[in-house]
């Protein structure tokens, strides 16, 4: 048999450098689970080999800058890479207000 994946609305966020560095600074998590990895100079803002670890309800999964982290519909969080991420979401128009 074959089967439609259902269409769900996510939400999901970029891990650039910039976010890396709001997180790292601000110590605060905008996930609910995660580690920070790697090496980063806080007083240059370099970043070297970077990542997050994320607890995932499969375990813990890396993300890497420019991986996307996505929220799952029943509000876990995980990593997707962008190419699949740019081959299996698409925007979703907000409704005006």
């Amino acid at each position: 048999m074959r089967y439609r994946k259902k269409p769900v609305v996510i939400e999901a966020i970029q891990l650039t450098p910039e976010l890396f560095w709001e997180m790292y600074e601000n110590k605060k998590a905008i996930f609910d689970k995660f580690t920070f990895c790697g090496q980063y100079h806080p007083p240059s803002r370099t970043i070297t080999n970077a990542y997050i670890m994320i607890e995932t309800l499969e375990g813990k999964m890396k993300a890497v800058l420019f991986d996307w982290i996505i929220k799952g519909v029943a509000g876990e969080f995980y990593p997707c890479k962008p190419d699949i991420f740019e081959e299996t979401y698409e925007p979703v128009k907000e409704p005006s207000k």
